[in-house]
C-alpha cells in the first residue's frame, strides 16, 4: 500500500530535478545532488516494499518503519506539490518565465514557503513563520536527505528482500475437500436448493460445451461449504459418473491443477508426466463419462490459461459441469459463467450465526444450564455481522473459556484485536488484500474514514482517492475512469456489498461488512478515523484524535455542540463532515479561520449541510482559505451562504467544487477564471445567483457545470457576466444545465452556442425561468424557437427540460436522439398533447410533471407504425397532472402485429392526478413491474389495493394528505 504513495514520488522527484532544479536554482551548489539522492533513498526502500508489506502484518518494527516512511512521504509530496504551485500560479497571474521565478536581481522577487515540518522536525526550529526566497531550498532539501538517509538505513535492521528476489512462493490457503459433516452446517438452504437445481437441470444438457456454475462471495462468507454440500446430495452423486473436486488457490498453475484432476481420476501416479501428456490422460478418463469437476478456490480466470483444460474436458458426456468456487466475479465470468449461473452467497442472518457460534461455543452442560453465558454469546455473536468463518473461529475459542469473565472480556473487546481472529479471519482477507494492486489497496484502506454500517456514495468515493492523488491518469484513461476500475476490483473481490443501483443498473451507493471495515483500519494504521458527535460531552474516542490522524469524519448529531478540536490535527489530508442532520451549521467563521490556519496539507474538505438550513443563520468563509493550496476537493452543499471570497480563486488546485443547494448564494467569484484545474462545478439550486462571472468562460477543462445563469437584469455590470454564448469556449463538457433561458431575447445566442458540437456532451438540462419577474412575458413561438436552436448532440444520455412555454416538447431533433435514456419534462404548462416518445428506443427512465394541459395520453405517444413503444422502459413516474383523465392506447395493432408495450417495465408512479381513472390494458398484463405506488389519487387508488391475483403485483396507495 505504501508503494502507491512512494513510487509516484521517485518519478515526481526525477522530473522535479530535471525540469526545476537545473533550470530554477542551478546556481546554489549541492541541491541537484542532494534531490538526486532523495531519489536513490526512495528507489533503494521501494525495492524492499513488498515485502515489508507483508512482514508488517506480523511485525510491529516493521509497520512502524512503513508509517514512519509513509509520513515523510506525505511531507515529501506537500513540499513537491507547493512549489510547482508556486510556479503555476505566477504563470498564470504574471505570466512569467521559469527564469523569473527565483531570479532575485528581477524586479519581483519571488519567495516561497516550504514546511520545515517535513519529516518531524518543529516549525520553531527553522523559523517557519518567515517566508524566504526559493533559492534557499538547498537548506531544506538537505534536511529531507537526511531524514530520508536514516530511513532507508532501518530497513537494514529487518532483513527485507528484494522484490526481484524474493521467492514466488506465496502462503496458500488449507487445501480443501469435499467431506463434510452436514450436521454442523447452519443456514444455507435457499442457496443450496439453487445450486442444486443449476446442477440437476436437464434443460442444461442440450446445451454446447460445458456448463459452468460458479459460487461468488467474500473470504470466509461458505463458499466451499456450499459446494460441499451439494457435492454430497445423493441426487448429485446418481448423476454424475465422476465427482472431481481440485483446490487450485493462488498462485494458479496449470501442471499441479492438471496432476490433482488426474489424481482425482484414480490415473496412476507413475503416469503422471509432463503436462501435455496429463491432459491426454484426463482426456481419455472422462470419455463417455458425465463429470462434476469442482475447482475450489479460483483467483486467475485468464481464459489462455484455462483453454487447456476446456478442451481436454469437452470429450465428457453432455451434462457435464464445472463448478468453480471464488471471491471475484469478474474470474467467474471469464471462466465462462453467465450472470444466470452465478450465485452470490450473502451473509447468515443473526440467529444462523448464533446456532452456529452455539454448536461450537457450548459443550457438556446443557445450554439451559449456561443462561449467562447464552446472553453474553448472542452479543457475541451480533458482531460476526453474518460471517460464518468469525462465528467458527470464536465459536472454538469460546469452547475452552466457561467463566463469564472471559465470555464478557471477549464481548467487550474489538474483535479484531483477539489472536485468533487474527489467525483465521485476518489471513482470510489477508488473501483478498494481497492479490490487490498496491494503487487499489490504498483505495480500500481510505474506505474506513467512514463509520460502520454507512451508505458510500460511489461518486463521493471516487472524488475522494482522486483528491488524495490515488488515481493517477495514464494514456487515453482519465481519472475517473481508472476511479471506476479500482471501486469495480473491490466490488468483484467482495470488499463492498449491499449495492443501491440506479434505473440504468450502475452502482450508486454501497456498504462495507463490519469486519472487512475493521480489516481496512488495520490496513490504513488508523490514519482514517471517524466519530459521531451527539451531545455537549466530549466522547471517549476523542483521545484517539492524534497526529497519526490523516483523514477524519465526524458525523455531526441533532443535539450536538461539543467542538472537536479538529485543528490539532495539522497534518490532517480529508475532513469530513456530515452536518446532515441538524439546522445549523457545525462550523462557523472562526472555527474555519483556525482550520484554515492550522490545517494546510488538506486535500478534500466536505462539510455538507442540512437540506433544512436556517436562513437566519449565515456562514461566512473566512478569506484565508488561500493557505489550503492543496485543496482538490471543496464541498459546501446546503450551507446558508451569501458570498464566497476572492480569496478562494487561488486555490489553484481545486478540481471539484460542491455548492449545491445554496439557496442564498447571490456571486461567485470573479477571479473564478484563475482556477484553471477545476473539472467539476456542482452549482445545482443556486437560485439566488444574478450571474456567472466572465471567468467561467477560460475554465475549458470543465467536465461539469450544473447550473449557467443567463444575465437577466437585475443592474448586473455587463463587464462582470459570462454571456450565454461564452459557454462555446467548454469543449469537454459532460453534464451543463443552463437555467433562465426565459431571459434569452435573441435565439442568434443560442445557435451560436453550437450544442450539438459538444461531442462529450450526456447530460443537459434546460431551464426556461426567469430571473425577473413580474414583466410581460415572451410569447411561446419564442420557447419553441430557442429550444429548437439548443439542439443537443446526437449521443446525448439525459434530457431534462422544465418551464417551457410552448404548445408542444416536440423540437425536430427530439427524435433524432436514439441513445437517449433519461427524460425528465417539468412545469410545461402549455403542452396539451405528448410527443411519441414510444419511438425513443433506448429511453429507460421517463418523468412527466406539472403538465397541467394534458388531458388524455393516447396513441400519439406511441408512434406511428411501431411494433415495440418503450421497448426498454424501466421507470416511469406520471405527477401532478391534474388534469390528466384517461390513459389509454386505442390502437395496440400494427397490421397483425400487436404492438408490445413497455415490456421491461419495473416501477410506476402516479401522484397528484386527481381526475385519472383506470391504467391502461398493458400495465395489468406486464409481468416486469415490481412496484407501483399511487400518491394522491381519489379515483385511481380506489381500484387498486392489495395486489391482482394474475400477476401478485403489490399496489401501493397513498392518501391524499
Amino acid at each position: 500500500m505504501v508503494d502507491a504513495i512512494v513510487s509516484p514520488l521517485v518519478e515526481q522527484l526525477i522530473s522535479f530535478v530535471a525540469k526545476e532544479i537545473k533550470q530554477q536554482v542551478k546556481l546554489v551548489i549541492g541541491v541537484e545532488k542532494e534531490v538526486k539522492g532523495i531519489t536513490s533513498h526512495l528507489r533503494a526502500i521501494r525495492a524492499v516494499l513488498d515485502d515489508a508489506e507483508e512482514k508488517q502484518v506480523k511485525d510491529e518494527a516493521v509497520r512502524l518503519w512503513l508509517g514512519r516512511l509513509k509520513y515523510a512521504s506525505y511531507d515529501i509530496e506537500d513540499v513537491l506539490d507547493e512549489w510547482i504551485t508556486a510556479r503555476h500560479k505566477l504563470q498564470i497571474e504574471g505570466g512569467a518565465d521559469d527564469n523569473a521565478l527565483v531570479a532575485p536581481h528581477k524586479k519581483k522577487k519571488v519567495c516561497f514557503c516550504f514546511p520545515a515540518s517535513c519529516f518531524g522536525f518543529r516549525k520553531e526550529e527553522f523559523g517557519l513563520k518567515q517566508v524566504f526566497p526559493r533559492h534557499d531550498i538547498a537548506v531544506k532539501v538537505k534536511e529531507i536527505n537526511e531524514a530520508l538517509h536514516d530511513i532507508a538505513a532501518q530497513k537494514d535492521m529487518f532483513d527485507l528482500v528484494k522484490s526481484g528476489n524474493k521467492s514466488s512462493e506465496r502462503p496458500r490457503r488449507v487445501q480443501s475437500t469435499s467431506l463434510i459433516d452436514e450436521e454442523e452446517i447452519c443456514g444455507r438452504v435457499g442457496e443450496r436448493n439453487e445450486l442444486l437445481s443449476k446442477l440437476l437441470c436437464e434443460s442444461s444438457e442440450q446445451q454446447k460445451g460445458l456448463h459452468i456454475i460458479s459460487i461468488v462471495g467474500m473470504g470466509g462468507i461458505g463458499k466451499t461449504t456450499l459446494a460441499q454440500l451439494a457435492c454430497n446430495h445423493v441426487e448429485v452423486k446418481r448423476k454424475f459418473d465422476k465427482l472431481l473436486w481440485v483446490c487450485v488457490s493462488d498462485p494458479f498453475e496449470q501442471f499441479r491443477v492438471a496432476k490433482a484432476i488426474a489424481e482425482a481420476l484414480g490415473i496412476p501416479s507413475s503416469n503422471l508426466g509432463e503436462f501435455q501428456s496429463l491432459l491426454k490422460l484426463i482426456s481419455e478418463s472422462i470419455t463417455g463419462k458425465r463429470f462434476l469437476l469442482v475447482l475450489d478456490d479460483v483467483w486467475d480466470g485468464d481464459c489462455i490459461k484455462w483453454e487447456p483444460f476446456y478442451l481436454c474436458l469437452k470429450n465428457g458426456l453432455h451434462g457435464s459441469k464445472i463448478l468453480v468456487t471464488t471471491r471475484k466475479k469478474s474470474v467467474a465470468s471469464m471462466m465462462g459463467s453467465t450472470d444466470t449461473d452465478i450465485i452470490t452467497v450473502m451473509e447468515l442472518t443473526e440467529e444462523e450465526c448464533w446456532s452456529l457460534f452455539k454448536r461450537l461455543a457450548f459443550f457438556g452442560p446443557s445450554i439451559n444450564d449456561c443462561e449467562k453465558l447464552e446472553q453474553i454469546g448472542r452479543r457475541i455473536a451480533g458482531k460476526f455481522k453474518g460471517l460464518p468463518l468469525a462465528a467458527k473461529t470464536i465459536g472454538s475459542l469460546m469452547r475452552s473459556k466457561q467463566i463469564e469473565e472471559e465470555w464478557e472480556r471477549i464481548s467487550n473487546s474489538d474483535l479484531w484485536r483477539v489472536e485468533e481472529m487474527e489467525k483465521g479471519v485476518l489471513s482470510s482477507l489477508l488473501l483478498s488484500y494481497n492479490d490487490l494492486p498496491s494503487k487499489v489497496k490504498i483505495c480500500f484502506s481510505y474506505c474506513a474514514v467512514f463509520p460502520k454500517n454507512y451508505n458510500i456514495k460511489k461518486d463521493e468515493l471516487l472524488t475522494l482517492w482522486m483528491a488524495q492523488g490515488y488515481l493517477s491518469a495514464k494514456q487515453n484513461k482519465e481519472m475517473e475512469t481508472i476511479g471506476e476500475e479500482y471501486f469495480s476490483i473491490l466490488a468483484s473481490r467482495s470488499f463492498f456489498q449491499e449495492f443501491e443501483k440506479s434505473y440504468d443498473n450502475r452502482i450508486i451507493e454501497c456498504k462495507m461488512h463490519d469486519i472487512v471495515h475493521d480489516f481496512a483500519r488495520f490496513v490504513s494504521q488508523n490514519e482514517c478515523f471517524s466519530m459521531e458527535i451527539n451531545g455537549s460531552e466530549e466522547p471517549n474516542t476523542i483521545n484517539s484524535l492524534d497526529e497519526k490522524v490523516r483523514h477524519l469524519m465526524l458525523i455531526i448529531g441533532r443535539e450536538a455542540s461539543f467542538r472537536v478540536p479538529i485543528c490539532r490535527v495539522k497534518r490532517i489530508r480529508s475532513l469530513l463532515i456530515d452536518n446532515s442532520r441538524t439546522s445549523c451549521s457545525y462550523f462557523n467563521g472562526e472555527i474555519l479561520e483556525e482550520l484554515f490556519r492550522e490545517s494546510t496539507s488538506l486535500r478534500a474538505l466536505d462539510f455538507w449541510g442540512s437540506y433544512d438550513v436556517s436562513p437566519f443563520w449565515t456562514l461566512k468563509i473566512p478569506r484565508n482559505i488561500e493557505k489550503l493550496v492543496h485543496l482538490r476537493y471543496l464541498n459546501l452543499s446546503c450551507q446558508n451562504i451569501r458570498k464566497l471570497p476572492e480569496t478562494l480563486c487561488e486555490l489553484y488546485n481545486l478540481e471539484k467544487l460542491y455548492i449545491t443547494r445554496c439557496l442564498y448564494l447571490e456571486e461567485l467569484p470573479e477571479g473564478i477564471g484563475k482556477l484553471i484545474n477545476m473539472k467539476h462545478l456542482l452549482n445545482y439550486r443556486t437560485d439566488s445567483l444574478r450571474y456567472m462571472p466572465v471567468g467561467i468562460g477560460r475554465l475549458t477543462g470543465l467536465r461539469t457545470l450544473d447550473e449557467f445563469h443567463v444575465i437577466g437584469g437585475g443592474g448586473v455590470d455587463g463587464r462582470k457576466a459570462c454571456w450565454f454564448e461564452s459557454l462555446k469556449n467548454l469543449k469537454h463538457l459532460q453534464v451543463c444545465g443552463i437555467r433562465r433561458l426565459g431571459d434569452v431575447s435573441d435565439v442568434g445566442e443560442a445557435k451560436r452556442l453550437e450544442l450539438d458540437k459538444k461531442k462529450y456532451l450526456s447530460c443537459l438540462r434546460l431551464s426556461f425561468d426567469e430571473k425577473e419577474q413580474g414583466g410581460e412575458r415572451r410569447k411561446n413561438e419564442d420557447d419553441q424557437l430557442l429550444l429548437e436552436a439548443l439542439q443537443p448532440p446526437p449521443d446525448l444520455k439525459e434530457l431534462e427540460i422544465r418551464f417551457y412555454r410552448g404548445n408542444t416538447v416536440f423540437p425536430n431533433w427530439l427524435m433524432s436522439l436514439t441513445n437517449l435514456r433519461s427524460l425528465v419534462l417539468y412545469g410545461c404548462e402549455n403542452c396539451e398533447q405528448l410527443p411519441p416518445l414510444g419511438k425513443l428506443q433506448s429511453l429507460e427512465k421517463l418523468s412527466l410533471t406539472i403538465m397541467r394541459s394534458v388531458k388524455r395520453v393516447g396513441d400519439e405517444c406511441l408512434g406511428i407504425e411501431i411494433i415495440d413503444a418503450f421497448p426498454k422502459l424501466k421507470s416511469l413516474t406520471i405527477s401532478s397532472m391534474l388534469e390528466l383523465e384517461e390513459w389509454d392506447y386505442g390502437i395496440t395493432r400494427t397490421g397483425n402485429t400487436v404492438i408490445n408495450i413497455m415490456p421491461r417495465l419495473s416501477s410506476l408512479t402516479i401522484a397528484r392526478c386527481p381526475k385519472l381513472k383506470a391504467l391502461p390494458d398493458h400495465i395489468h398484463q406486464t409481468t416486469t413491474l415490481k412496484e407501483l405506488r399511487i400518491w394522491a389519487c381519489e379515483l385511481l387508488g380506489k381500484h387498486y389495493r392489495g395486489g391482482t391475483e394474475k400477476t401478485g403485483l403489490k399496489y401501493h396507495t397513498f392518501p391524499t394528505s
